[in-house]
């Protein structure tokens, strides 16, 4: 069973930066594509950033130039850090995985951006 943790949000005023961490239960993110979605309630989930297992990423063009994702070596925590954070960027921020056709979910992270 794969476990995913968000942690590293909060309030934080316009302008400002944040760094969002995902720690899994293994070392599950060297061979798999992990995603960072947010939705704020009432929304549609839109996905952020994408960290594939190949090192190659992608981002949302909301978010293009001032977030990026990175893992650590030991394949066990990916990272969302988010620069000149705006207001419209406030709401709950969730990892994900697939893994063997099954997705996994964090329980998110909230992060408020005041102006």
């Amino acid at each position: 069973q794969v476990q995913l943790v968000e942690s590293g949000g909060g309030p934080v005023q316009a302008g400002g930066s944040l760094r969002l961490s995902c720690a899994a239960s293994g070392s599950i993110f060297s061979n798999n594509d992990m995603h960072w979605y947010r939705q704020a309630p009432g929304l549609q989930r839109e996905l952020v950033a994408v960290l594939y297992s190949g090192g190659n990423t992608y981002y949302s063009d909301s978010v293009k130039g001032r977030f990026s994702t990175s893992r650590n070596n030991a394949g066990n925590t990916v990272y969302l850090q988010m620069n000149s954070l705006k207001p419209e960027d406030t709401t709950v921020y969730y990892c994900q995985i697939d893994i063997n056709y099954t997705d996994y979910w964090g329980r998110g992270t909230q992060v408020t951006v005041f102006s």
